[in-house]
């Protein structure tokens, strides 16, 4: 008897362009960063220089010393991580208990609430600066750091994505099992809703770390003291108006750049395995 034929797959050439496709275009993503790292490592006759370099110069710690003898980094850097951690965490409670309102609560207004909610999004942020600097020096917060978190704790995004994921993740027989079971409103968000919507909480902290970390105009306009600038802030006093060392700007944005990827990474990792679990269980 002849031996059994194996089916060998079948060679997919549209799976080898796509794949091309999808390096290419993360090469051209990573290329930005790359290049700042590159002009990081440069003295600041070569950043105009034609043809451009291409591979990392010698002046990496020259330009860093640099750096930190123009601003306390470090000090800022733990600032705004101080700033974006409290605000990330505050956001990922207060947003994921207003969505469960909004998507499982039944209460008086609630959808001409929402849709009030979602009228702010349509509202450019700087309208509010006025009043909300006149709210915040009336509390005697101007240059503490209060005056960002306080203000970034709750946003109408955040509400809108918990509420649309909480809506469609969480089953209503599920919460109406755990309230005959004696489970209160909040043991119910905090047992049952908050275990399933994992992949909301590591989407929605991506996106508000990111947004407080790179945040310049309000704490330019609040933090007036030099110890309780942020990181966007301090890299500001490195763009003197008569001379500019480029290889120090970019090697303090490379720096600052850093903690930000570490954290996106991060995150990326717990939203992929909160998916994994969830495809797991189900």
């Amino acid at each position: 008897m002849k031996a059994a034929t194996v089916n060998q797959p079948k060679k997919q050439p549209g799976r080898f362009i796509l794949y091309g496709l999808l390096i290419f275009a993360g090469l051209v993503s990573l290329f930005p960063f790359y290049w700042m790292f590159v002009m990081a490592t440069q003295p600041n006759h070569v950043i105009n220089q034609t043809p451009p370099a291409l591979l990392p110069g010698p002046e990496l710690v020259t330009n860093f010393t640099n750096v930190l003898g123009q601003i306390d980094f470090f000090g800022a850097m733990m600032n705004s991580l101080l700033v974006s951690v409290a605000v990330t965490a505050g956001s990922l409670f207060l947003c994921s208990l207003a969505g469960f309102a909004f998507a499982k609560l039944k209460f008086k207004g609630r959808d001409v609430l929402f849709v009030l909610i979602l009228i702010t999004m349509m509202i450019p942020p700087q309208l509010g600066l006025i009043p909300t600097y006149y709210i915040i020096s009336q509390l005697g917060w101007l240059s503490d750091l209060k005056a960002i978190i306080v203000p970034g704790l709750i946003n109408a995004f955040g509400i809108f994505w918990m509420r649309q994921y909480i809506k469609e993740a969480v089953p209503d027989e599920l919460i109406e099992a755990a309230r005959i079971d004696g489970c209160s409103i909040f043991r119910v968000y905090w047992n049952i809703v908050t275990p399933a919507i994992l992949p909301a909480f590591a989407t929605l902290g991506i996106i508000v770390f990111m947004n407080v970390w790179n945040d310049f105009l309000w704490p330019l306009v609040v933090l007036q003291d030099q110890s309780s600038h942020t990181l966007q802030v301090a890299l500001r006093a490195l763009n003197d108006s008569y001379s500019r060392d480029y290889g120090m700007i970019l090697s303090g944005t490379f720096w600052a750049t850093v903690p930000l990827i570490i954290v996106f990474l991060l995150f990326n990792k717990a939203f992929i395995s909160s998916l994994t679990q969830g495809a797991v269980k189900s």
